[in-house]
C-alpha cells in the first residue's frame, strides 16, 4: 500500500489528522485503532475495555486542543487538582458514551461498505488541494500522525457507523404546528409594566444603630470578620524578555552562521514522480512487475500502464502521479531510487519496499536554491540574539538558584548576582494575591513549610518560559477573628445594610398590599412613585424584574397586578403588571429557526435518553486503582 510511503508533511496536516481524533464534541472519539496493551483498563463497557493507552491518547489530544484555545487560563485551571480530575473524568465519560453507541450500532447491525469509507476519506476537505483529493496530503498526514491506512480506515468505519445511529436519532424528530404555536406564544409574548425602586442604601443611611446592637451583631457573626492567613514576601524576578535587546551580533558572526548552516536557507531539491505499484513480495508479484517494466521499455505509455495495472488505486487514476516529493518524505528505498533518476522521463528498474515492487518515472526536477546572505541576514541576527539571550538567561537563572541556596536567609546576594532588585510586598492572603504572587506555583512555595515556617528561600520557580522567580517569607500571621474595635465600621455598615433591606422590604410589602386592595395611601405616604410604562420581553435588561413580570398572573378586567423583587444591586423593586401582549399566530414553517431549535432540543433529549438507557443496561466499571491513579 502506498498510503504509508510518506515520512513527512507540513505541520498543519498533522494538526488536521489529530483534529480528526480528538474528542471535540460529546460523541466523537477513537475506536480500537490504538494498541490496548495488557495493563488494567481505564474502564470496561460491557465486555469491551477502554485501555489506559487509548484514554491517555485521547486525554492528551483534548488537553492540547484546550491549551491551544485557552492558553494561560487553561494552564491555571489545570493546576487545580480538582479541576484536573474533573477534566479527565469528562474525557473518560465521553469515551464511554462513544463505546456505548458503537455497541448499540453493532446490535442493530448497522454497517458501512469499503466504498463508503473510501469516498468519505476522498471527500474530506483536509485531504484536498484546489478542491480535489490530494494523495500526497493523505499519505503524508497519516504517516506523520502515526497511523497506518488500515488503522485510519477502521477509525472511519466505526465513526461512520456511529454517525448512522446518531443521525437516525437526530433526524427522526419533528414538531407539529400546534407545538410551534405554543412555543412561539411563550417566547414572543411581551408584558407592559411599570416599576418602583426602593434603594436599600437610602434606608441604610437612615437606620438607627446602637453600640449594643453592633456588639451583639459582631458576637453572632464573628465568622464574617476573620482575617485569613497572610504573609509578607520578598522576591527576585528574572525575565528573558529584555535580554535580547542588549545583545550585539556582528556581521561576521551572522555570516559565519550562514556559511555553517547554508542548507537551512536552501529550498529543498524536489522530484515530481509517478509510479506503478505491484503489491506483494513473492515471486508472482516480482514476475508481474518485471512484465510491466518490459512493456514500458518496449514503448508502452507509463500513465496508461499505471491506470491499468498499478495496485495503488489512488494514484493510478492520475496515471501513477505522486506529484512533488523531497528528501525525508518518502520510504527510504523509494526515495533513493527516485532521486537517482536524473532526466525527465527516466524510468527506474524494480524498486522493492515493504509494500511490493515499484517502477518509478521522473516527471520533473526542481533543484535546491540557496537564498543570498543579505536576504536572510536580519532573521539570522534575530535568531542569534535570541539564542544568546536564552544562553544568558540560563546562566543567570543558574546563578540565581545557586546564590539563593547558598544564602538561604536573604535574597540580597541572589539579586546582586543577576543585577536585579529585591522586591517586597505588604501582607496578603492566598485569595488576594496579585501579580507574580498570584501564580499557583508561587503560592504553593510561599505557603510550604520550608519557606513559610523555616524561613528559607524557595527554589527557582518557572512561571513562564524564560521567566523565573525566587521568593521568601518575611513575616506571617495566622488566620484570626479581628477584634470588635478594629472592625466596628464594617459591623455598622453590615448591620445598617441589613436593617435598610428589612425596612425597604417591609415598606414594599405594605405598598403592594395596599395596591392590591385599591388603596394608594402607603404609596403616597412613601414619597416614591412608579416610572413610565415599558414593554419587556422574556430577555430583559433587569433579570429579576423580567422573571417576576413573567411569573405574575395576567391582569383581569384591566386591573393591574403587583409584586416585588430584589435586583442584583440589592434594591427592592415593586412591579406593576398592566397588560400581557400576545404575539398572535406564528405562521411558521418547520424550516424556520425556532422550529429547528425545537427539533434539535427534542433530538438531544432523545440522544441523552438513549445513552441513559444504554448505561442502565450495560455494566460500566472503572477499576478502583484507576480512580485515583488514572483519573
Amino acid at each position: 500500500m502506498m498510503e504509508r510511503l510518506r515520512e513527512g508533511a507540513n505541520n498543519w496536516v498533522i494538526k488536521v489528522i489529530l483534529g480528526l481524533i480528538i474528542i471535540s464534541f460529546a460523541f466523537a472519539g477513537v475506536g480500537s485503532y490504538l494498541a490496548g496493551g495488557n495493563d488494567v483498563p481505564a474502564a470496561t463497557v460491557g465486555d469491551q475495555d477502554i485501555s489506559r493507552a487509548q484514554f491517555e491518547q485521547v486525554y492528551q489530544n483534548e488537553r492540547a486542543r484546550m491549551q491551544q484555545q485557552a492558553g494561560e487560563m487553561f494552564s491555571t485551571l489545570m493546576s487545580d487538582p480538582a479541576y484536573l480530575r474533573q477534566f479527565r473524568q469528562n474525557v473518560l465519560d465521553r469515551m464511554v458514551n462513544d463505546m456505548l453507541l458503537e455497541q448499540y450500532a453493532n446490535e442493530l447491525n448497522l454497517r458501512v461498505s469499503d466504498v463508503q469509507i473510501k469516498q468519505a476519506i476522498v471527500d474530506m476537505p483536509q485531504f484536498q488541494r484546489d478542491g480535489k483529493f490530494d494523495n500526497e496530503l493523505y499519505q503524508a498526514g497519516l504517516r506523520r500522525a502515526g497511523f497506518t491506512p488500515d488503522q485510519f480506515a477502521e477509525y472511519m468505519r466505526k465513526d461512520l457507523v456511529r454517525q448512522q445511529l446518531v443521525n437516525a436519532l437526530l433526524s427522526s424528530e419533528f414538531v407539529l404546528g400546534d407545538e410551534i404555536q405554543s412555543q412561539y406564544d411563550l417566547v414572543a409574548q411581551t408584558r407592559a409594566i411599570r416599576t418602583l425602586t426602593l434603594p436599600v442604601a437610602t434606608f441604610a443611611e437612615k437606620a438607627n444603630i446602637t453600640d449594643e446592637e453592633m456588639k451583639a451583631f459582631y458576637d453572632k457573626n464573628s465568622g464574617d470578620f476573620v482575617r485569613p492567613e497572610q504573609i509578607k514576601a520578598s522576591f527576585v524576578e528574572l525575565s528573558g524578555d529584555k535580554l535580547a535587546d542588549n545583545i550585539k551580533v556582528t556581521d561576521e558572526e551572522a555570516k559565519a552562521y550562514y556559511d555553517a548552516n547554508k542548507a537551512n536557507y536552501e529550498s529543498k531539491a524536489k522530484r515530481k514522480v509517478s509510479h506503478i505499484l505491484i503489491q506483494g513480495d513473492d515471486a508472482d508479484a516480482k514476475a508481474k512487475a518485471e512484465a510491466v517494466l518490459a512493456d514500458l521499455k518496449a514503448g508502452k505509455d507509463f500513465a496508461a500502464e499505471a491506470k491499468a495495472k498499478s495496485d495503488d488505486t489512488f494514484s493510478a487514476k492520475d496515471g501513477g502521479s505522486l506529484d512533488w516529493i523531497e528528501k525525508g518524505v518518502m520510504d527510504p528505498s523509494f526515495e533513493e531510487a527516485a532521486f537517482a533518476l536524473k532526466n525527465k522521463g527516466d524510468i527506474s528498474g524494480l524498486v522493492k519496499s515493504e509494500f511490493g515492487y515499484h517502477i518509478i518515472k521522473l516527471d520533473d526536477v526542481e533543484p535546491a536554491v540557496a537564498k543570498p546572505f543579505d536576504e536572510v541576514k536580519d532573521s539570522i541576527v534575530a535568531a542569534l540574539k535570541q539564542q544568546k539571550a536564552a544562553d544568558r538567561f540560563y546562566e543567570m537563572s543558574t546563578e540565581l538558584s545557586e546564590k539563593a541556596f547558598e544564602m538561604p536567609d536573604n535574597l540580597d546576594d541572589a539579586a546582586k548576582a543577576v543585577n536585579a532588585k529585591v522586591q517586597k510586598t505588604d501582607f496578603f492572603s492566598r485569595q488576594d494575591a496579585q501579580g507574580v504572587m498570584a501564580n499557583p506555583k508561587v503560592l504553593e512555595a510561599l505557603f510550604s513549610p520550608e519557606v513559610r515556617e523555616d524561613g528559607l528561600n524557595s527554589e527557582v520557580i518557572e512561571i513562564a518560559p524564560e521567566h523565573v522567580v525566587v521568593v521568601r517569607v518575611d513575616d506571617s500571621r495566622d488566620e484570626t477573628v479581628l477584634p470588635f474595635d478594629e472592625v466596628k465600621a464594617q459591623v455598622k455598615a453590615k448591620l445598617a445594610a441589613q436593617k435598610g433591606e428589612q425596612e425597604a422590604l417591609a415598606l414594599a410589602d405594605k405598598i403592594v398590599a395596599g395596591l392590591k386592595e385599591g388603596n394608594k395611601e402607603a404609596l403616597d405616604a412613601s414619597g416614591y412613585s412608579f416610572g413610565d410604562e415599558e414593554t419587556v420581553g422574556r430577555v430583559g435588561a433587569d433579570r429579576a424584574v423580567t422573571e417576576l413580570a413573567f411569573t405574575m398572573a395576567k391582569p383581569v378586567d384591566g386591573k393591574p397586578v403587583y409584586g416585588r423583587t430584589e435586583n442584583a444591586a440589592g434594591d427592592v423593586i415593586i412591579v406593576e403588571l398592566d397588560k400581557v401582549n400576545e404575539p398572535g399566530k406564528a405562521d411558521m414553517k418547520p424550516t424556520d429557526p425556532m422550529a429547528q431549535s425545537m427539533v434539535r432540543a427534542k433530538a438531544n433529549a432523545d440522544l441523552d435518553s438513549t445513552l441513559g438507557q444504554l448505561r442502565s443496561k450495560t455494566e460500566v466499571t472503572v477499576p478502583a486503582q484507576n480512580q485515583e491513579e488514572q483519573l
